[in-house]
């Protein structure tokens, strides 16, 4: 389970490390918040169907579940092990 008050940390620690990305902005989130699973891309890269949880200018998150050995996205934040930070271009509006 993935509870609320996380998405805004997280989101606040993407913010303070724009400078960063891919696997050093991933090895920082997993030694901040040990036992939850991330992976970073780019916000385009997301399925325009699926909504964010969360956002704010730097990044959309999205829920991810792991059930019988695979990795799904998913809206439930019950369900949720892990999150997808997705990083918004700089130049979008």
């Amino acid at each position: 389970m993935i509870e609320a008050a996380l998405l805004a940390k997280v989101m606040d620690q993407v913010a303070s490390r724009v400078s960063i990305a891919g696997d050093a902005l991933v090895a920082h989130l997993r030694s901040t918040f040990p036992g939850v699973h991330f992976t970073v891309c780019s916000d385009d890269d997301m399925p325009a169907r699926l909504p964010s949880v969360a956002g704010n200018t730097f990044c959309r998150l999205y829920y991810v579940a792991s059930s019988a050995h695979c990795l799904t996205l998913t809206a439930d934040a019950e369900a949720a092990t892990g999150l997808v930070v997705a990083l918004c271009d700089e130049e979008a509006d």
